[in-house]
Order: structure tokens, then sequence, then C-alpha cells
């Protein structure tokens, strides 16, 4: 492993980790009490933030895959700096409305479309192949490490200083990410060169890309299991703030700590990822770690108003634990069987893929908190996001053992051990 190089990516991604979760509880914060926004209009903003997922998703990991990964982050960093940067200087101004948390949310949504797609891609050249599964682990430990700090630390800014305000931690952040990032020193595998005229359109590529993951026994079943889940999850994160603002009457605080004790599972799931994925096999992990977070999903919703904080405590921390163990499995076995050539491609197509159910999953959560009540479209979510699992229960994944050395792309029977 290229220590330096990877611990470089790494610091990037807890420093920008951790101001972005600022931002996930601010931002609507400020749309529910500084605009008064509707139980609609904040799902609606969840909607737009994740819409970039299903417009740029395809296009973008094409582009990706024709250009070096690092200074694609670099710049997505800073322009997302520079957007978040906006929304307290435009409030300063009595400027502030609606539209602009539309637009800032929606052009860092495309930023970060580019910089997950790069992100994933990069990993591989950083670490040796039997390292893809420890790095994503280490990677997870920082996302779960920034969502244990990170609301926390949001809540108090933001009863501090306000909603407006506190993003410009999140801003600072990206620059932080990026100066980490101009560090990594290690060459990035040669972009395939084509004859002048010769390469292939941007459509082509994206094609390719979308026909490997369609067309793969392991690969579409996963992205049909995530898709399914980030569908619901997202339901339930376009009125979970809203339900604990209106009629919990929580403070910003009281919310953090829920995410707080709640992101404590995501940091043991990454600890003990390897050591409980061990004993069943990477297959048969990825099934029973989609089910288990469908009921941490449903708790939220079940939650009784007495005693409500336990309740979202203990199901966010189940749902984060099962989700870290799920993705550091799917993750590493999808850039394990997949080629340098199309790793940009493979992601950004299963992104697409299962990104793009959020932006709708929130517009119905919205809709159905308007129209049933918040309480009701979390339990509603909860028993949603149960089913997910089903797509990969019946499927080969659920036999898989092992994830071996083998060659990627073709005849991914050969790369796996059964």
């Amino acid at each position: 492993m290229h220590h330096r190089d990877f611990v470089h990516l790494w610091s990037a991604e807890t420093v920008s980790q951790v101001g972005t979760q600022v931002s996930m509880l601010a931002i609507p914060l400020m749309a529910i009490k500084v605009l008064h926004a509707s139980t609609f209009q904040v799902g609606a903003l969840t909607a737009v933030e994740f819409a970039p997922f299903l417009i740029v998703g395809l296009p973008a990991g094409a582009i990706v895959d024709r250009v070096r990964r690092r200074p694609v982050m670099m710049i997505c960093d800073l322009g997302r700096a520079a957007s978040l940067a906006s929304l307290p200087i435009v409030h300063a101004f009595g400027a502030l409305s609606m539209w602009q948390l539309y637009v800032v949310v929606f052009a860092n949504g495309v930023m970060t479309v580019f910089f997950d797609v790069a992100n994933m891609s990069i990993l591989p050249s950083l670490v040796d192949r039997d390292q893809i599964a420890d790095g994503n682990a280490k990677l997870e430990v920082s996302r779960s490490g920034a969502q244990v700090a990170g609301p926390g630390l949001a809540g108090l800014l933001v009863q501090w200083i306000g909603s407006v305000t506190a993003v410009l931690v999140d801003a600072v952040s990206f620059v932080g990410s990026a100066v980490f990032l101009s560090f990594i020193r290690t060459a990035e595998p040669p972009v395939e060169k084509h004859p002048p005229g010769m390469r292939p359109r941007l459509r082509t590529e994206i094609r390719e890309g979308m026909a490997y993951v369609w067309h793969h026994t392991m690969l579409r079943p996963i992205a049909f299991c995530t898709a399914t889940s980030n569908l619901f999850s997202s339901m339930i994160s376009a009125v979970y703030i809203v339900y604990a603002v209106r009629e919990l009457h929580y403070a910003a605080g009281t919310i953090g700590l829920t995410f707080v004790f709640g992101g404590a599972g995501a940091v043991i799931g990454a600890l003990v990822c390897a050591r409980v994925t061990r004993p069943f096999g990477v297959g048969p992990t990825i099934v029973w770690s989609i089910f288990v977070s469908g009921i941490g999903m449903l708790l939220v919703g079940l939650a009784p108003r007495s005693s409500a904080f336990a309740w979202f405590v203990v199901g966010w921390a189940l749902f984060s634990f099962t989700g870290v163990v799920y993705n550091v499995n799917q993750g590493s076995l999808r850039q394990v069987i997949t080629a340098p050539r199309l790793q940009g491609r493979m992601n950004a197509s299963m992104r697409f893929m299962v990104w793009g159910t959020m932006p709708f999953g929130a517009l119905i959560g919205g809709a159905l908190g308007t129209a049933i009540g918040l309480r009701p479209t979390l339990v509603v979510a909860g028993i949603g996001g149960m089913l997910a699992g089903f797509w990969v229960l019946c499927s080969p994944v659920r036999t898989l053992r092992e994830m071996s050395d083998g060659p990627t792309t073709s005849g991914v029977e050969d790369t796996l051990v059964h």
C-alpha cells in the first residue's frame, strides 16, 4: 500500500465528511426556521440535492474515465466551498430564499457526483488489490466518525451562531480536503489513448458502462438492492428533521445528538467489518446486513413519542452499523471485479441506478408527509427498506464466500470463490 498517499486521501475524506455533516443539518434547518418552508418544500430540497445523480451521473463516469481523477476531485472540492459560502453572504444582504437553497444544493450535488465517481475510481490506484477492502473500511471509519462528531458539532454550531453561518464550516472543510488531495503523488493509471478522431463518442462509453453493470450477475442485483434501500431511506431523510422539529419540538442540538449516538453504530461497523464478514462470507454478509439495515429504518418510524429519543438512537445505530458493513463489502466487490479502464463508468452507472431513486424518494416522502402525516410516512419507509434485501437474496451474491485477485471485467466467475 502507498501509505503516504492513501493517508492524504483518507485525511481529505475525513475533513470534508465532518464538514458535510454540518450542512446536512444546517441547510434543512435553514429552510425550516429561517425561511419557514413547508414539509413538501423541505422534501423537494432533498430531491434537488440528489437529482444530479440522476441527471449527470452517467456522463460523469465516462468523463472521469477520460481524465486524471485527482484534479477533478480538487476542482469539485473548491467549487462546493464557493457555493456554500454564498449562503451567508446573500443572507447578510437579506436576499436569502428557497430558490437559492435549491440552486446551491443542486450545484453541490453535481460536483459531488463527479467527486464521488473520481474518489471511488482513484482508490485502486493507491492501494494493492488485496488491500482495497481494508482501504474502504478505513475510509468508512472516517465517514462513520464524521456521523458521530459532525451532527453534534452541527447542532451546537446552529444553536450558537445560527444555521446560515454554520455552513461556512463545511465550506472551509472542502478547502482543507483540496489541500490534502494536492499532496498525493502516486501516478494514476494512464488514461486510455485513442488515435485522433477515433475516440468513441461519450454516448458509446456511457452505454458500455451501463451494459457492464446491467448484464453482470453480481452488480445488477446489488444495484437494485441499494436503489430500493436508498428510495426508502431518502423518504425518511425528507421528513425526519421536520418531524423532530414540528411534532416533537426538538432543538437543533437534540436532533444532532440522535445522529451522534446513532452514528456510533457506523464507527463500530467500520472497525469490525472484516471480523463480522469472515465467518459468514462476503455474499451472506451483504444479504443479512441490508435486511437488518431495514429493521433500523423501521424502528425510527415506530418510535413512541414518550421515548422517541431512545428509539431514534437505536434505530439510527442499527441502520448505520449494518449500512457500513453492507457498503464496505459491496463497494469492495465492485472495485475488485472491474478493470481500471471501466472503474469510472462502472461507479457512475451504479451511482446513477442507486442514487437516482433518492430524488423520487424525497419527493414521495414530502408528499406522503403532507397527505398522511409525518410519522406514518416514517413507518411506510421503514417497511419498504426491509424489502431491499430480496434483490441480493434471490441472486448469486448470496453464495459468494470471498474475493480473490483474479482477472477483472470478463469471466467474473473466475475472480470469485464460491
